[in-house]
């Protein structure tokens, strides 16, 4: 019998005071599956082991693009343990996947033999143990017929992107020539990797024409889809899990080839097949944030009143799948600006695919827009926080729809406040500590609020005790603290009373882990599910004559701990009761959000909004830069938890750091290969380059939805970079218009080191 490594049951929070006190939604919880991390006993992908599996390598191409005239795959057969070698040749002819929400998947792995990209598996060797796997993938042999790459910006023409539809308002030609002030600028942004510390595998197992993938993904739900599209085997065939994820940042967001491929050859040899990636593989199998170049035309009245603003982005992209885009998208909607034009365009490239990185877009066009508001700012001789605050608007400047809730005025007040912004000296170079250079800057930020389709199952049991379940991915942000908290609110229970399990498509389907969806959508189906619990109870007291609720309407019960009860009474109907006279073991409800506006189109959803402000210190002589403090002022609507979205905040200011100084993928522009694929290379933020960061939260819940939930995951990226930028030039005197922010562009010259 073939068994697995399973998720255990996560310790609910102790209980320290009844279930029927205040709520336990908006508690600091330490997060429940916390102590299992810790112990090692959080089973992860490359936890997952079953007896008689093979182990997977990939053989990867080593040009651009071009086609594989011959594998040799003679000396990696001979070797002790070696199974097989599966090519385009004797691979699975496969369907092309679904098309999905954040873009078109790559295409299936292994079925010719074109190459479009550096990196591309064009071989997967299956050996009994890992090291035989690597061992002979090393030993495989690959001939190719090289062609011409497209593998810089200029390579390619301009296409546009389906789903991030150009936007224009007003007329920004006419605005732009009769402004009082007008900045103009190219702003670059580099290639980011998400690089988690999880490296990320599949193990599938085939059972008939049942399949069974554990994966490291942020969207079990998807990848079934992608699994079963492909395989044409029926959705109820593939089951997907993932209880525990090693980060994601959006690279477990797309049915990536590895994923695929462990199907594939599990299905060729029948027997279970494990794929793992290497490190270096992270940075070509799994996507990343693409390369930008960007076009701004920010216009003013005198006032600092916005009268135009023309943003147009470039993406790099492969060949095969164009990039998420939406670098421009929040442009449209950021300020109060009659006259607005954005457009998105994708470059097809013989570079890897690139996918979703935390903040995807969005952090990329608010760089280069709020470098040019301060540049704007500085024309003017307008303080930068004013200059946001004249041009912040209570409605969505796209639709003219009032925001669902807003606080980014308060996001910016307050952070000025709390950095102590009023004693800034707003002349570049004036602010010095001993011979360091000092620079304060700022910046908003914005991310865009929505629901995707989400279901969720509650059931109850004769104890009292409840259980929660969804497909959804916990990758580390809290998601089964928070659910247990709402849960236990809903219910009339103690957190330690539920018990929630996710991560597994024999659950109820679920949104992603990621794009800041998922709490939102969770809470709103589960939400729905209570409610639907309530209705079904109201049903059964009804013919109930042993009842004392008998006759009472949904909305005249009350969820309590151990029961039911009418609104108001304190007397409770047992759940052991109830459910023993209607002869049930258990009773269970499913809720579920399919995404649409139930606002009736009366206001617009807002998203989350933010402030930044940030202080740097810099050595003029040898250019060493350090972030010294930031300051980050976040409004997120109801927060279900401060402590767990503070630690959102942490981490996404730590990942704008390493956006604004540090992460650089440099790729050969001759061959099209990653030259820096390690963290030993590639460079991330250490515990010695994050400063003391002080994180609020402010705004009520938002009123889109009666969660009141708009999401945090995102939000504490975005800006962080821009507000390094501005503080860079404030301390320099220099515009810097391309991230990272790189030593040489801060290293004085002579005229510098005598300026004062």
């Amino acid at each position: 019998m073939t068994t697995y490594v399973t998720a255990p049951a996560v310790d609910r929070p102790t209980a320290t005071e009844p279930a029927t006190a205040t709520p336990w939604v908006g508690r600091d919880l330490t997060r429940v599956d916390g102590p299992h991390k810790i112990a090692g006993r959080a089973p992860y992908s490359s936890d997952a082991d079953v007896p008689g599996m093979l182990h997977a390598a990939l053989v990867t191409s080593t040009i651009a693009h071009g086609r594989v005239t011959d594998v040799r795959a003679a000396e990696a057969l001979a070797l002790a343990g070696v199974v097989d070698v599966l090519t385009w040749r004797n691979f699975p002819r496969l369907a092309p996947g679904p098309e999905v929400p954040l873009g078109w998947p790559p295409p299936p792995p292994l079925q010719d033999d074109g190459i479009g990209f550096h990196g591309q598996p064009v071989a997967v060797v299956l050996a009994e143990t890992l090291e035989q796997a690597h061992e002979a993938a090393r030993r495989v042999e690959v001939d190719y017929e090289e062609q011409p790459a497209r593998l810089a910006l200029d390579d390619a023409e301009p296409e546009p992107i389906p789903w991030v539809p150009d936007s224009s308002r007003g007329d920004t030609g006419a605005a732009w020539r009769s402004a009082a002030a007008r900045v103009e600028l190219e702003y670059r942004t580099a290639e980011n990797v998400n690089n988690p510390l999880g490296l990320m595998g599949a193990l599938a197992v085939w059972d008939g024409d049942r399949v069974d993938v554990h994966d490291s993904t942020q969207w079990p739900t998807l990848v079934r889809r992608g699994i079963a599209t492909m395989f044409g085997v029926p959705l109820a065939g593939v089951r997907v899990r993932s209880p525990f994820l090693g980060g994601g940042f959006g690279a477990g967001l797309i049915t990536w080839d590895y994923k695929v491929l462990a199907v594939g050859a599990a299905r060729v040899t029948g027997r279970p097949v494990k794929l793992m990636l290497t490190r270096p593989q992270m940075f070509t199998q799994v996507g990343h944030r693409p390369e930008t170049r960007q076009t701004l035309r920010v216009s003013a009245a005198a006032d600092g009143t916005l009268t135009s603003v023309e943003h147009r982005a470039l993406v790099a992209g492969a060949v095969e799948r164009l990039p998420l885009g939406l670098v421009t998208a929040a442009t449209a909607h950021g300020y109060a600006c009659p006259n607005v034009t954005t457009s998105d365009r994708a470059l097809r490239l013989h570079r890897r695919y690139s996918s979703a990185m935390r903040g995807p877009g969005e952090h990329e066009g608010n760089a280069a827009l709020e470098v040019a508001l301060d540049e704007l700012a500085e024309q003017l001789a307008i303080d930068p926080v004013e200059l946001r605050l004249r041009n912040l608007s209570t409605v969505d400047p796209a639709s003219g729809l009032p925001w669902s809730s807003t606080a980014l005025a308060e996001c910016l007040r307050l952070g000025a406040e709390r950095f102590g912004w009023g004693d800034r000296d707003p002349r570049p170079r004036s602010m010095r500590d001993g011979d360091l250079l000092v620079g304060w800057g700022v910046a908003a930020a914005a991310y865009g609020g929505y629901e995707l389709p989400t279901s969720v199952r509650v059931t109850v049991y004769p104890d009292g005790s409840a259980a929660v379940r969804n497909a959804a991915t916990d990758i580390g942000t809290g998601t089964y603290t928070i659910v247990g908290q709402i849960a236990a609110d809903l219910l009339g229970l103690a957190p330690d009373q539920v018990d929630v399990d996710m991560g597994d498509t024999e659950m109820p389907p679920s949104a992603q882990s990621g794009g800041s969806a998922l709490a939102g959508s969770v809470a709103h189906a589960l939400h729905r599910a209570v409610d639907r619990l309530r209705d079904t109870v109201a049903e059964l007291v009804a013919t109930d004559a042993d009842s004392a609720l008998g006759g009472a309407a949904a909305d005249e019960l009350e969820l309590v701990a151990g029961g039911v009860r009418m609104v108001g009474s304190t007397d409770i109907e047992r759940w052991s009761d109830l459910l023993a006279r209607s002869g049930l073991e258990s009773l269970s409800s499913e809720g579920t959000v399919d995404g649409s506006d139930t606002s009736g189109g009366t206001m617009a959803r807002a998203g989350a909004f933010g402030a930044r402000f940030v202080e740097v210190v810099i050595d003029p002589v040898i250019g060493r830069l350090r972030v010294r403090r930031v300051v980050s002022v976040n409004d997120c609507g109801r927060v279900l938890n401060p402590l767990l979205a503070r630690s959102q905040i942490l981490g996404g200011t730590v990942g704008g750091i390493g956006a604004a100084l540090f992460e650089d993928v440099t790729v050969d522009p001759d061959t099209g290969r990653v030259a820096n694929g390690t963290l030993a290379d590639y460079l991330v933020p250490t515990h010695a380059d994050v400063p003391d960061i002080d994180v609020t939260f402010v705004g009520d819940p938002d009123r889109f939805t009666p969660t009141g939930v708009k999401g945090v995951g995102e939000v504490g990226l975005i800006g962080v970079a821009p507000a390094i930028a501005n503080a860079v030039h404030h301390a320099t005197g220099r515009r810097i218009r391309h991230l990272p922010i790189h030593l040489e562009d801060l290293l004085s010259t002579p005229r510098d080191r005598g300026a004062t």
